[in-house]
């Protein structure tokens, strides 16, 4: 410190290492100039901890007597020995009768940075990946008005821990809206709100292995989440093929699984409808084999040439777990989904869910709840069924352009097409590679567990509800400009890559 001498913070003492500038102000490093008087204290105590944790006072500096702290700062010394006895106690300092106060050899630096790990492409010019929903069109004024409603009524009570299903009049909402609109039978005592589909699996997979099982069949190709969220649990996933009607039933048989997840009403990634023979044949197989069918209808609300298929739990809602969210229509950062159970697996799922997380947060869930009530939700809904209806057509239009003779494939629904290029502008890591180059971010069918078509040629799966019409035939044109051959940011022709015509 400026007027400490041997004993500043910068100065001897075992050691000797690092710490603050002697010939710097204590004032300036300690303590904000504008600190208040009255919180000088706590000030003090938060400025010296961060010193410690930021290595600007190093482990076994002394610090200065707190007599000439106090001078140095201007405080009184009753503060700076409070301060000094407080991070002692936190094992900040350390000290001893007539040896003075110094920093502690157990505290450890704590890093600087914070790290975001969502799910983004840092630096890509255009994101074509699936999964994401027009985040744009969460309707913040009438959530927000919604919130400040629910809030002004809502009892104290409904501010402790809820039940772990969630809210009554969330579930009695749900229940009504799933029964209309998908033709869930949902009975509100076996619907449980989780934090999307994801936990909704997770929890599925507990219970599952609790019971006994091992593995569980997943649909290839299919969402590669599903199989590392059982890996969560315990479970093994054995990938199960489709045809063009849904999960192949022979391969389903002999595979001896207990349990499957399906996506019935649009299949992830491939776009098909589970056919109405095969729904059946399904439901054949999991009483015959006493097995669960986990359908995740993550997008059963957007279908764009006709009325959405209904869930495939209404038909036998004793051997299908039903799960859906927000997720597409509203936003994944709200974390709110849902999960029906058959009368077998409730307790024991609701059971899971209390000591996972206690519930779900309770605002949220009445907001949710009384937004589905006045009709909010329905709306929403057709808002985001027409913007998704025009974009989906803006980006088979654009293929048709930049891209002739890709075949799109899978039935006019959900956020996302299959576009199988023709050969010509295979092979696959070839493509990838130059629309990497060209700031385009992709996502090819065969992460999905398919490998691929057997020519080498194309197959992506393409995300289009986060992107405007403009933005999508602007980024399909880029893309189809990098794979010119010696175009800017396309590199050098690939062996075998082939021009386009």
């Amino acid at each position: 410190m400026t007027s400490s001498g041997t004993n500043s913070t910068g100065g001897g003492g075992r050691g000797g290492s690092g710490g603050l500038d002697s010939t710097s102000p204590a004032w300036e490093l300690l303590l904000p100039a504008a600190a208040p008087a009255r919180g000088r204290g706590r000030a003090l105590r938060s400025a010296l901890r961060e010193a410690v944790r930021s290595g600007r006072l190093a482990a076994g500096t002394r610090l200065p007597s707190s007599r000439e702290l106090a001078a140095d700062l201007g405080v009184s010394r009753g503060l700076v020995t409070e301060a000094y006895e407080q991070l002692t106690a936190e094992s900040y300092l350390r000290s001893g009768q007539g040896a003075g106060t110094w920093v502690s050899d157990g505290v450890r630096a704590a890093a600087h940075s914070v790290r975001d790990l969502a799910p983004r492409a840092p630096g890509a010019r255009v994101d074509f990946r699936p999964g994401v929903p027009d985040l744009s069109l969460f309707p913040r004024a009438a959530w927000a008005a919604t919130q400040r409603t629910v809030l002004g009524r809502l009892p104290h009570s409904s501010l402790g821990y809820p039940d772990p299903r969630g809210l009554p009049e969330l579930r009695e909402a749900l229940a009504g809206l799933l029964a209309r609109r998908r033709g869930v039978v949902a009975d509100p005592e076996r619907l449980v709100v989780c934090s999307g589909v994801a936990q909704a699996t997770t929890l599925l997979g507990f219970v599952l292995r609790e019971q006994g099982l091992a593995t569980v069949g997943v649909e290839n190709p299919g969402s590669p989440e599903h199989a590392s969220l059982f890996a969560a649990t315990g479970l093994r996933a054995t990938p199960l093929p489709l045809d063009t009607e849904g999960v192949a039933l022979g391969p389903l048989r002999r595979s001896g699984v207990h349990a499957v997840v399906t996506t019935p009403a649009h299949q992830f990634p491939t776009g098909i409808a589970y056919s109405a023979e095969r729904r059946r044949a399904l439901l054949d197989w999991a009483r015959e084999a006493d097995a669960v069918i986990l359908e995740d209808d993550y997008d059963g609300d957007f279908r764009y040439d006709r009325a959405p298929v209904g869930a495939l739990q209404g038909l036998d809602p004793e051997r299908v777990v039903y799960t859906g969210s927000v997720s597409k229509s509203l936003a994944p950062g709200l974390r709110l989904g849902w999960l029906i159970a058959p009368a077998a697996l409730t307790d024991r799922i609701v059971a899971r869910k209390r000591t996972m997380d206690l519930g779900n947060p309770a605002i949220d869930q009445a907001v949710l709840a009384d937004f589905i009530v006045r009709g909010a939700y329905d709306r929403q809904l057709r808002r985001c069924q027409r913007a998704y209806r025009e974009r989906r057509d803006a980006l088979v239009a654009a293929l048709d352009e930049h891209f002739p003779g890709t075949v799109v494939s899978g039935i006019a629904a959900g956020l996302h097409i299959i576009a199988r290029l023709p050969q010509r502008y295979g092979p696959e890591d070839a493509f990838l590679r130059r629309a990497d180059r060209a700031g385009i971010a992709l996502r090819p069918l065969s992460d999905c567990g398919d490998a691929g078509p057997e020519d080498g040629a194309v197959a992506l799966v393409l995300g289009y509800a986060h992107l405007g019409a403009a933005e999508i035939s602007r980024g399909v044109g880029m893309l189809a400009a990098a794979q010119e051959p010696g175009a800017q940011g396309a590199g050098t022709q690939e062996p075998g890559a082939g021009a386009r015509a």
